[in-house]
């Protein structure tokens, strides 16, 4: 008797040291939730081919409003901008933030967004506990979620009715082998062509192992989080929870599979895998699952969408509670963009500018290094950010609902024999192409045609800016040329200019600052002299300049 009351000592001992170090480890995990509140995530490395595959694959974004492409993405350093405003607790979340972040849909479903961000705001217990609940989609097996809702999923095999007619025949031969023993002994072959459609299939489980796991995770985090009144009171309708959990005990049943090689359940692991094999459970049971999951298919990314969303919210909620600058934007209708105090948050101690633009574009002049680009850039990720997640880094922010194209870095293909100049017509091209879109586009160039001569860069650039900036279309271009900024001003384009200055060490400063009119300097010669280019040079390109 004694033993019974040692061994129950025992599961009860250790029970306890458990629950302690659980709640040593939540404690700690809270703790970081509440210390990292507003900041971004530090140290972290960002695998965006990975972090990208819900938006790559989604089925939904021919739908979308906008799409922000790979191109405008590399011009504006989009990625480089979900890093800083990544701070979900979950990889579905942040998979989910980074399509938000590049799929614009419409203002019904951004202030939607909004109120649900509003919620995470004025309850940070509410924060916590779906924090921690989020952390368990943590892992980067979460990732492979994904593959199951857009991922193209295998077929069962035609040959299937051999498999089911094998089972038939174990379960009757196993059971008249307890009045005749040669029918174990048949048993045997049958045993082994099992064991090779089970071995055969492995290769199917493992693949989809990862994906089946986080979908039993995902399931629990997403009930969970369902419990909230805060939540419930913005989703109404959970059928799909209900839906997915139809599979859990399929799921379950392959998702033991992760755990054979835990040592304390080797010998139980090893057991199953015996009675799977005699009876082909995991091969049948697996395919069964595959056309659940295809069936199911619109359920399981109502919750996976549900999940992201609520991390969305939550990092969303950190930005507004940091000690960052921002604003709400207001859309409008007319051919307008006022924004006032706008920096970029990757630069520090940014200066503030502002854009006001009513019925024109913007040419913009300056000097080399002055922050032109810089400039340009910053007005288009307040506008992907006002249109994806309803805030702007700035003080005040009006514009339409815009299409956003972009031209800023422009590469010449060498496998497809083309050059820098062929590679911007054809991009210029495709933006001339959607000029013509019934919704307002804004256009983000830097120095169009860098790739011909001076006359034929001006002249083809003024005749796309003119014809880009016509209807609802606002352009922001930037240009080293003064000719251009002299031919531009009479086609609705308002001018503007970064400048330079030399302090009293003779070194070339800059204040960053927006100014009106055309830029009347130059420093391109005056930045060789301080690079310390022979005075020979120098004089001679300053002759020229007065030649030209």
């Amino acid at each position: 008797m004694n033993w019974i009351f040692a061994f129950t000592f025992i599961l009860i001992s250790i029970k306890l040291i458990n629950d302690h170090f659980k709640k040593k480890r939540l404690n700690k995990l809270k703790n970081k939730h509440i210390e990292n509140w507003g900041k971004p995530k530090k140290d972290n490395y960002f695998n965006f081919h990975d972090i990208g595959k819900y938006f790559e694959n989604n089925r939904y974004k021919e739908s979308a409003f906008h799409i922000i492409s790979e191109k405008t993405q590399l011009d504006l350093d989009v990625n480089e901008l979900f890093k800083f405003i990544d701070r979900t607790s979950s990889k579905i979340g942040q998979q989910y933030l980074y399509y938000k972040l590049r799929t614009i849909v419409n203002k019904r479903e951004l202030y939607k967004f909004s109120k649900l961000v509003d919620v995470f705001i004025k309850n940070k217990s509410l924060v916590i506990n779906c924090q921690l609940l989020l952390s368990q989609l943590n892992d980067s097996n979460s990732y492979d979620l994904e593959e199951l809702i857009n991922g193209e999923q295998i077929q069962k095999p035609k040959i299937i009715w051999l498999v089911y007619l094998l089972t038939i025949t174990s379960f009757l031969f196993l059971f008249l082998g307890f009045f005749s023993p040669l029918f174990f002994i048949a048993l045997i072959p049958i045993y082994c062509v099992n064991m090779f459609f089970h071995y055969r299939n492995k290769f199917n489980i493992n693949y989809y192992l990862n994906g089946v796991n986080q979908l039993s995770k995902s399931l629990y985090v997403a009930k969970q989080l369902s419990f909230f009144s805060e939540i419930k009171e913005k989703y109404h309708d959970f059928t799909f929870i209900r839906r997915v959990n139809v599979l859990k005990s399929k799921v379950k049943f392959i998702g033991f599979e992760k755990n054979g090689n835990d040592e304390f359940t080797l010998m139980f692991w090893l057991v199953a895998e015996l009675v799977k094999i005699l009876f082909n459970l995991e091969y049948i049971i697996f395919f069964n699952l595959i056309e659940s999951i295809v069936k199911e298919r619109n359920s399981i990314e109502e919750m996976y969408v549900f999940i992201g969303e609520i991390d969305s919210a939550i990092s969303t909620a950190s930005i507004k509670s940091s000690k960052s600058h921002f604003c709400t934007p207001t859309f409008i209708e007319n051919k307008k963009i006022q924004v006032t105090g706008m920096y970029h948050p990757l630069i520090p101690n940014c200066i503030l500018n502002d854009i006001n633009l009513s019925n024109k574009s913007m040419l913009l002049t300056g000097s080399n290094m002055s922050g032109k680009t810089t400039y340009i850039r910053i007005v288009g990720i307040n506008s992907i950010l006002a249109q994806t997640l309803n805030i702007c880094f700035a003080s005040e922010y009006s514009a339409p609902f815009f299409k956003l194209y972009s031209l800023i870095r422009v590469m010449d293909d060498i496998s497809e024999s083309k050059s820098y100049y062929l590679e911007e017509v054809l991009m210029i091209k495709g933006l001339v192409k959607v000029s013509k879109d019934n919704y307002p586009c804004l256009f983000i160039l830097d120095e169009m045609f860098k790739g011909t001569n001076t006359v034929e860069r001006v002249s083809g650039s003024k005749a796309v800016l003119s014809y880009l900036g016509n209807g609802n279309n606002i352009v922001l271009a930037s240009s080293h040329d003064i000719e251009l900024a002299e031919k531009i001003e009479n086609d609705n384009y308002k001018l503007h200019h970064f400048n330079e200055y030399i302090d009293g060490f003779n070194e070339l400063s800059f204040d960053y600052k927006l100014k009106s009119g055309i830029l009347k300097t130059r420093n391109a010669i005056k930045i060789l002299e301080l690079y310390g280019y022979p005075m020979e040079i120098i004089n001679e390109a300053n002759m020229n300049v007065e030649e030209f």
